[in-house]
């Protein structure tokens, strides 16, 4: 038995689902433990592409149990829409399941996103706008509708006298307009049906499969920089991505945690406001931009792009206990004569020099990154399978990386599609 959590390692859009979908050959029970349709995974496999944002990645092999666990917020019209995309490709969907216990997306979430979010004009967070943090705000304010709530017009009733003044109440001071209570009953009808044939105790097939010795694999979504204790606050999701997470939305004591896989870009990316203290503003980040199609999947908003920074590197393998390392996208630097990485920062006030990363990011619009710089290689990659394979410059960057952080790199992906990769060390 070996159970795997996969995690960003940055501020997402690592290149997760590719890690994911390799290690799901070998696992049994893939887990998806956090967020919701705010997430955007893409799987490239020979012609076709395939985007996920709340199915786990793991279910294009057949067989494999899925789960979207507890620690997810559910909108079941993106889930309709998801299931039957995949059935329309021909994906068995027959062992997809849904945690009872986790909770729904309502259409009052959305609009209450939309409007706080304009409500900060400039100060924006750069939330997708998709109520995933207006449902775990109700979550954390023990008001929110679970799944198994919609198979229970009694309960489902009584929240809703709870929970809807409050919501039409604020909405209505926006100039939106209310929702009856009937409306949203009969919604959570429409959605009881849709989620019914896939909605199981998620916390016994977990049970099960630890007493089978089965290998799990937990699967997380964002990043760790967008973590909401550890994150850069507030320009952060609502959940926990770290490996944490994968503990209270999946389930399982950390103990049975065996392995902790971080996933991480060659260079850095992020979407959205927040301090990004490597962040390019040159046409070498547009280079990266357009080489490495930094498109959100989810938002269709283009990435920031920056180079590697080794102290978010190093802050994010002690917030995970990462184990292994898998380092995705190393073709982008194909073309480059040179690459930096960022190996400490210094404040521009007082010349002090930080070798970790400061958690308090009201002083990080002080600091300015301190580069490493070394030489590329100026060679396609992409179709090499081997580690000896590659140029002495890219094993070199390479090197240098798992040196600094202190991390083995197990998995490297020069490629979008699943065939592109070089595994030195498979952590299942």
């Amino acid at each position: 038995m070996t159970n795997v959590v996969v995690v960003g390692a940055q501020w997402g859009d690592e290149g997760k689902a590719k890690i994911i979908d390799l290690l799901s050959e070998k696992a049994d029970l893939i887990i998806r433990y956090q967020g919701g349709c705010n997430a955007g995974h893409t799987v490239v496999t020979g012609e076709h592409t395939y985007k996920f944002h709340l199915v786990p990645s793991g279910i294009l092999y057949k067989g494999k149990t899925c789960v979207i666990g507890s620690g997810t917020v559910i909108n079941p019209e993106v889930f309709n829409d998801e299931v039957n995309g995949l059935k329309e490709k021909g994906i068995d969907v027959s062992s997809l399941n849904v945690s009872n216990i986790a909770h729904i997306t309502l259409p009052y979430h959305l609009n209450i996103d939309e409007l706080s979010e304009n409500a900060l004009g400039e100060k924006k967070i750069g939330t997708t706008k998709k109520g995933i943090g207006p449902t775990y705000v109700d979550k954390i304010d023990r008001t929110g509708i679970r799944v198994e709530d919609l198979f229970d017009d009694e309960i489902l009733s009584r929240k809703l006298d709870t929970v809807l003044p409050s919501k039409n109440a604020l909405l209505e001071y926006y100039g939106y307009e209310p929702y009856t209570k009937s409306e949203i009953v009969e919604l959570c009808r429409k959605y009881a049906e849709i989620l019914s044939p896939y909605v199981k105790d998620a916390t016994e097939i977990i049970r099960q499969a630890l007493h089978e010795r089965k290998n799990i694999l937990f699967e997380g979504a964002q990043g760790t920089m967008l973590d909401i204790d550890h994150g850069t606050y507030p320009y952060v999701t609502s959940s926990s991505p770290i490996a944490g997470g994968a503990c209270t939305g999946g389930g399982v004591g950390p103990t049975y945690i065996n392995k902790v896989v971080g996933v991480f870009k060659a260079y850095i990316t992020r979407v959205g406001e927040g301090p990004f203290i490597t962040e390019l503003m040159d046409e070498t980040g547009v280079k990266l931009q357009q080489i490495g199609v930094e498109i959100g999947t989810t938002t269709g908003r283009k990435r920031r792009c920056g180079w590697f920074d080794a102290v978010i590197a190093k802050y994010s393998t002690i917030l995970n206990g990462l184990t292994d390392i898998a380092l995705t996208k190393l073709d982008v630097f194909d073309t480059f004569d040179e690459i930096k990485i960022c190996v400490g920062y210094e404040d521009k006030r007082n010349g002090r020099i930080y070798d970790f990363y400061p958690s308090s990011t009201s002083i990080h619009k002080h600091l300015q990154p301190i580069y490493e710089t070394m030489d590329g290689w100026n060679q396609n990659i992409s179709h090499i399978k081997n580690y000896d394979d590659l140029p002495a410059n890219a094993k070199k960057y390479v090197k240098r990386l798992e040196e600094i952080v202190g991390v083995q790199i197990s998995i490297i992906s020069v490629g979008a599609n699943r065939e592109q990769t070089i595994i030195l060390n498979s952590p299942l």
